[in-house]
């Protein structure tokens, strides 16, 4: 892809212990950096996005309206497109790409936007998914600089139930043998297709899949849906290597560890200071509105914290932007917020 930009960060000691160096952090961004600087939005990208799939929540008359804000949507280490698995050169390429976290990522685009920009404050931080994680991990990482958060269908802290599942899709993956320890040289695709249908009995609710709601989108059957949603989805230039790298980040995340806090969880939530809708759906199955709760309940020092939940049976794919009535949810909480 050619229609990004490419932030280079030298050498990048990770909080793992390993360097990955002449890193990259690919980026784009939509509409003008205004002259004060004051109408910058980060947007951080989710688990196997890339930046053009974020763009269903960009437009005119929306509320990330190019013609008020400069938007950007970094790309998240391990993605394919800022560096990754499989594209990073020896000796950490492939199987040897080092282990990133969400501090990681926020430290980087941190960079980006400081560095390169110029830009002091973020009027706002939003995202969906692990890009909510980036949402709350930027909060903790940086309460001085976010104004405003909403975070959606996400968590400040991977629960053990979310790792569980991820552990089934792990496994999916890597009993292709194909897959040769990571060291293929084709995509081992059975294990990418058996992943996806792990996957597909938790991207949506029991509701969705009881009121077949994927003929509204143009599956003609169950099946059909497993395989054109799911495992196209997938199977979309989506490498094996990366889906296991953000694997590891999502299974990792907590703000808890940002230094400073000693993995204390509840003392890093209560640190933040911005304006916040959190906004999980009704039925993910993965980040479930109790969860999401606690955690607004422990964001003590914000201006205000609300927990607002996304209604309906499109569970953790009502942050997908895949139907319109949760994408005018979504943007008319960000509106409110960004007018707040």
């Amino acid at each position: 892809m050619s229609d990004h930009e490419t932030f280079d960060l030298g050498d990048v000691a990770l909080t793992e212990g390993a360097t990955l160096r002449d890193a990259k952090l690919a980026y784009k961004t939509y509409g003008a950096l205004n002259e004060d600087k004051s109408n910058a939005i980060v947007y951080p990208t989710w688990y196997s996005g890339r930046h053009w799939e974020n763009e269903w929540l960009i437009g005119p008359g929306m509320a990330l309206d190019p013609e008020r804000y400069f938007i950007i949507v970094p790309n998240m280490l391990g993605n394919g497109v800022s560096s990754s698995p499989s594209n990073t050169p020896p000796p950490y390429d492939r199987a040897r790409f080092p282990h990133v976290t969400f501090q990681d990522n926020i430290a980087v685009q941190h960079r980006l936007v400081t560095e390169h920009f110029g830009i002091e404050k973020l009027v706002l931080v939003t995202g969906w998914s692990m890009g909510a994680g980036q949402t709350y991990q930027w909060a903790v990482s940086h309460p001085e600089m976010v104004e405003r958060m909403l975070p959606f269908c996400g968590s400040p802290k991977t629960s053990r139930h979310n790792i569980v599942f991820l552990e089934g899709v792990k496994a999916a993956l890597t009993a292709d043998a194909d897959f040769d320890g990571g060291w293929y040289t084709e995509q081992p695709t059975r294990g990418i297709r058996a992943l996806a249908r792990v996957y597909a009995g938790w991207g949506f609710s029991q509701a969705f899949y009881w009121d077949e709601v994927y003929r509204e989108m143009g599956f003609s059957s169950l099946e059909d849906f497993l395989v054109g949603f799911w495992e196209g989805f997938f199977l979309d230039d989506r490498d094996a290597n990366n889906l296991l790298c953000m694997l590891w980040t999502w299974q990792n995340g907590d703000v808890g560890r940002t230094p400073g806090f000693e993995g204390d969880y509840e003392r890093a939530l209560a640190s933040i200071r911005a304006k916040a809708i959190v906004m999980p759906a009704e039925k993910d199955l993965y980040f479930p509105p109790e969860d999401e709760e606690y955690a607004v309940g422990r964001m003590e020092d914000a201006e205000r914290a609300e927990l607002r939940v996304i209604p309906g049976v499109w569970g953790h794919f009502a942050g997908g932007g895949l139907n319109p009535d949760d994408v005018k949810f979504i943007d008319d909480a960000l509106k409110e917020l960004l007018a707040s």
